[in-house]
């Protein structure tokens, strides 16, 4: 029987290099992202694809894509919550407050929108995976990615909380945080990414971790080291080591991508982007 994947962000970068390994391996697919064209093009290639236009901060929309694709095709074997903003914020400034807030709530409880309407009929089923993109920012404070640090803390903490309420359930709940990838986020950035991947290989990484049913796993292995590192570093150490690191400029108008320090790098424009 082919897999039943559900993938949110699924339109471009890491979401898009995850549905084009999945549509290869002849899998099912429902697609979630807000660019109906690209997913129109990625859907193409696929004869067992379903699209959703729809915003993970939508819990209306969500709990509706995953009631159609479950009328059409049944409940999942895997759902990969991979939809998120990545910008820089800085406490000292009001207008970040409305940033704040759309990190958190896509990259949080977009994930939790993610995996509501599919939890019960999994549990049921006795099966499947909820997989978590996270991030290697989650493991420590980030200078002027206060959010979005923040918002994969919380979101390795949320997966945690959950695979424990999943023990003997069937349903296995995966952690992934993975280092730098490149994206249409990270084309840009002028600054140094150690151990970057393409989206490709990290999304294979990503599969074979999700097909051995690995609970938490950093990408690529030796990120994972630069991570035990930093959590390991007594405070004084690790401030003095990253108060020089790239933060937002006094210039409100100028956001953060992907990049610099685990996930924030520099370049213009006034809204945060969907990683789809």
């Amino acid at each position: 029987m082919p897999l039943k994947v559900i993938i949110s962000g699924a339109s471009s970068g890491l979401g898009r290099a995850l549905t084009q390994h999945y549509t290869e391996a002849g899998a099912t697919l429902g697609l979630i992202a807000r660019r109906r064209d690209l997913l129109e093009t990625l859907a193409a290639g696929s004869s067992r694809a379903s699209i959703y236009e729809a915003d993970v901060r939508d819990a209306g929309a969500i709990r509706a894509a995953g009631e159609d694709f479950m009328r059409r095709y049944g409940c999942p074997d895997v759902v990969i919550a991979n939809a998120g903003i990545s910008r820089g914020t800085l406490t000292a400034y009001a207008e970040d407050n409305e940033v704040f807030e759309d990190i958190v709530t896509t990259n949080v409880l977009g994930m939790v929108n993610l995996f509501q309407p599919f939890l019960a009929a999994m549990q049921a089923a006795g099966r499947g995976s909820l997989v978590g993109i996270a991030s290697v920012a989650g493991y420590r404070g980030l200078p002027g990615g206060g959010a979005y640090s923040a918002s994969k803390a919380a979101a390795i903490s949320y997966l945690e909380s959950l695979r424990v309420e999943m023990y003997g359930s069937g349903v296995s709940v995966i952690t992934i945080c993975p280092g730098y990838i490149v994206t249409p986020m990270t084309a840009n950035n002028p600054y140094r990414m150690p151990f970057i991947l393409t989206a490709e290989v990290a999304a294979e990484k990503i599969i074979t971790i999700v097909e051995n049913k690995v609970s938490f796993a950093v990408i690529p292995w030796q990120m994972a080291i630069v991570a035990r590192i930093l959590k390991l570093l007594p405070d004084f150490l690790y401030d003095r080591l990253f108060a020089n690191a790239p933060r937002k400029p006094g210039d409100s108008k100028t956001n953060y991508r992907e990049g610099g320090w685990f996930g924030v790098g520099r370049s213009t424009g006034d809204k945060p982007e969907q990683r789809e």
